[in-house]
């Protein structure tokens, strides 16, 4: 039976980088899938999900306001059966869309495979994410480390000089440019404005012992 699974976690964890490499491995064994991208994430051209190692993949653009069960069977009177739908940044997905998908579980016995952040900057929990996270069949973290070496699991918006911003719309499209990934305990002491953080961190070689 097809199941709908929601990986979730702060930025730069690998989200992404999972979803092309499960997209790869249908593609691999002859079995065609669909990946969708919300329209207002354009930050690698539109209809493309991209990683920051470098992979990449063309996908279909999505808005609010479309249902997703429609644009899926369009899809398959288009081009013939589906193996697996991909959601990129299912944490813009609006709560008619999870139930959607879940749709597309439930009536077509397609298996969705959605990725995304679970809260925002101000810790709170982002609208898909919070219908993901009660109706997902499987829920699974993907880990990754603040630069205190703890686990991260927060999200926290910055200026151009490190420095929390805790007001503003929830929804400002950015990359390490915006946003960094850090622990509770950093995300307390930070928002409370103790401390700033440096957005552009070195980056080790990979690959090379130092």
């Amino acid at each position: 039976m097809a199941k709908l699974y929601f990986y979730y976690s702060a930025m730069n964890a690998g989200k992404t980088t999972t979803l092309l490499q499960s997209a790869y491995n249908y593609h691999e064994r002859g079995m065609r899938t669909l990946i969708l991208t919300p329209a207002l994430d354009d930050r690698y051209g539109e209809g493309v999900v991209a990683s920051r190692i470098g992979l990449k993949a063309n996908a279909r653009r999505f808005g609010g306001g479309e249902n997703l069960l429609a644009l899926v069977q369009a899809d398959i009177a288009a081009h013939g059966p589906l193996h697996c739908v991909f959601v990129d940044e299912a944490q813009f997905l609006t709560k008619a869309q999870v139930w959607q998908i879940s749709d597309v579980v439930d009536k077509l016995n397609i298996p969705v495979l959605a990725f995304g952040l679970r809260t925002d900057f101000r810790g709170e929990l982002f609208e898909g994410s919070r219908y993901l996270l009660a109706w997902a069949d499987n829920l699974e973290e993907i880990k990754t480390i603040c630069h205190t070496g703890r686990k991260a699991t927060m999200v926290v918006r910055v200026d151009e000089h490190g420095r929390a911003v805790t007001e503003g719309p929830q929804v400002e499209i950015g990359g390490n440019d915006r946003y960094v990934s850090v622990s509770r305990a950093e995300f307390k002491k930070i928002s409370e404005g103790s401390g700033r953080i440096e957005l552009q961190q070195s980056v080790l070689p990979l690959g090379e012992n130092r």
